[in-house]
């Protein structure tokens, strides 16, 4: 039946009739929902970048790791390779060692550009806020996709979307996106991670959420190009990709009775087969080629001793005894927190989606880490699996809204709960204290290192605090003062604060006292922290500097850390 509409035949407009159960957009709802997605996207940045300067006001980033990732940067930015003394003399590499043979990230380099412009420390603050940012207007897109299933024209639903066949109405899934990118963009893991100034999740996080979006879309072509450029922010990333194929594989399945079900997606069948080998080789390929190409160690991340010495040994000791993966992974009460924490927070909604097999690899990696380093959810590891996380929320939510009924009554509370605990754990691990002016200023000892660092010169040879290395790094020659002397000419350290590497702040007393007694003079000192100048050749005992033929040394943990899920 045509649909009535007053004008006579001739004066109709030419144009398809609409059924009546279709209503046309109403208008400027592109242009709100562009509004939306601007707002929620700028509240983002502004949020993880305030996160990360508070820090940088507070003296709290050190030059591990974000004094490392400058001079790795700084490196693409001069056209050459990311070398980084700070970490180079700390780990004992050789003196070229490049940062590519430490993680395998050449994406970092896309970061060049934005040095040409303020080559600092801040600039990878900022350009880490812009980056997660940047998954805001892609979480959206999936809430709107998991909660309106694609029309006929769009591919098979069974195979594409995980939404079911009942679509929401407009207003329902405009509602969706919005609390989604609330959710992801005031997330205590972007907190988190910007609280740690910058590391290689900034990359990771939009280009997960990219290949998750394309992939719900069933644009498989820049899924798979989202998943190369995965493959080049670092070397474990792959492992992520594979499960992902291992995801398409499953959704693409054959399944029915009629001919074209028991057939399966052979598109989607086809790109998760790619994935699912490609990603996995890709890792291999960096950790055992080209990491040791460019003069890492492919074990030198190996910290699964209670498994084995190395991969090989631990592969048969499980086979051997698979419950082994069971006693490592519970050998720490943090370890089985750190996962209910990630899964009730969100009220266990992630396990009724396939997709959270993608989070498989780098929590194994962490639960199954003997690195104490690795279990607590205040550094910047819980980023790299929140996509997978809120898309994984979001399909179930998805899934139950479209079964209607008590279902659809069930998804809405769990809905609505899932972001009042988020935004509660938000403020509780780090958003109150953006509002806080005492959280913004530095502590007396970290003040007076700032204050000692103005008395360097520009172009000195400095073994410098861990916290106040990313102030040296941009004019200075500066290496992080640790367990060895480095006979540079200028040391600034505390006398009575710990700070890392050392295990007690009697370690970096007595290496005053050393270097006193060997040729160093003090020239300032304040709240426990001096300044100590080099006046005379004489050798200090023990000290050395890598050279070609050092031995890579790995960290030691002090004793005390990894007892508490929400401290590192």
């Amino acid at each position: 039946m045509p649909v009535e509409t007053g004008l006579s035949p001739s004066t109709r407009p030419n144009r398809p009739l609409l059924p009546r159960t279709t209503r046309p957009p109403a208008p400027g709802a592109a242009a709100l929902s562009g509004r939306r997605t601007a707002a929620l996207t700028l509240l983002c940045f502004a949020v993880v970048a305030a996160c990360g300067l508070q820090q940088w006001s507070a003296v709290l980033l050190g030059g591990f790791d974000l004094g490392i990732f400058h001079q790795g940067v700084a490196g693409y930015a001069h056209l050459g390779l990311p070398i980084s003394p700070v970490k180079s003399y700390h780990h004992e590499f050789p003196p070229a060692f490049s940062l590519l043979g430490d993680h395998f990230s050449p994406i970092l380099a896309a970061l060049a550009p934005l040095y040409w412009i303020w080559e600092d420390p801040r600039t990878l603050i900022l350009g880490q806020a812009l980056l997660l940012a940047a998954g805001v207007p892609l979480v959206r897109r999936i809430a709107v996709r998991c909660f309106t299933p694609p029309t006929a024209g769009d591919g098979d639903p069974k195979a594409g979307d995980p939404a079911g066949t009942d679509p929401a109405r407009p207003r329902t899934a405009r509602l969706a996106a919005d609390l989604a990118g609330l959710v992801y963009g005031l997330g205590w893991p972007l907190l988190a991670a910007g609280r740690g100034g910058f590391h290689e999740v900034a990359f990771a996080v939009p280009l997960t959420l990219l290949m998750l979006e394309r992939g719900l879309a069933r644009r498989y072509g820049t899924a798979a190009l989202a998943a190369a450029l995965l493959c080049l922010t670092k070397e474990d990333l792959g492992l992520l990709v594979g499960t992902y194929g291992l995801v398409l594989l499953w959704r693409g399945r054959p399944r029915g009775d009629r001919q074209g079900e028991r057939a399966g997606d052979r598109r989607t069948l086809a790109y998760g087969a790619g994935l699912l080998i490609g990603g996995p080789l890709a890792s291999a390929l960096a950790i055992v080629v080209l990491i040791p190409a460019m003069g890492g160690q492919p074990d030198y991340y190996w910290v699964y001793g209670p498994l084995g010495p190395d991969a090989g040994t631990a592969f048969g000791n499980v086979l051997g005894d698979p419950l082994l993966l069971v006693q490592v992974a519970t050998n720490a009460t943090v370890k089985p927190l750190l996962v209910l924490w990630l899964f009730g927070t969100l009220l266990l909604l992630p396990l009724r989606s396939a997709t959270t097999l993608c989070l498989l690899p780098l929590l194994a990696e962490r639960v199954l880490s003997d690195n104490p380093n690795h279990w607590s959810i205040a550094h910047h590891y819980d980023a790299f699996l929140w996509p997978v996380l809120l898309t994984a929320t979001l399909e179930a939510l998805g899934r139950l809204h479209a079964r209607g009924g008590l279902h659809r009554r069930t998804g809405l509370g769990l809905g609505i709960a899932v972001v009042a605990i988020s935004l509660v754990s938000s403020l509780a691990l780090g958003g109150v204290s953006l509002l806080t002016p005492a959280f913004w200023r530095p502590s007396a000892s970290n003040a007076a290192l700032v204050r000692g660092a103005a008395q360097i010169p520009d172009g000195a040879l400095v073994e410098a605090d861990n916290q106040v290395v990313p102030r040296l790094v941009g004019r200075t020659d500066v290496v992080l003062v640790d367990g060895v002397p480095r006979g540079r000419d200028y040391v600034l350290i505390r006398s009575d604060t710990r700070t890392f590497p050392f295990q007690t702040s009697a370690e970096q007393a007595d290496r005053i006292e050393l270097l006193l007694a060997h040729g160093y003079r003090q020239v300032w000192g304040e709240n426990g922290v001096v300044l100590l100048h080099r006046e005379s050749d004489e050798p200090v005992p023990g000290a050395r500097v890598p050279d070609d033929s050092s031995t890579p040394v790995k960290e030691l943990v002090p004793s005390d850390v990894g007892h508490n899920l929400f401290k590192g």
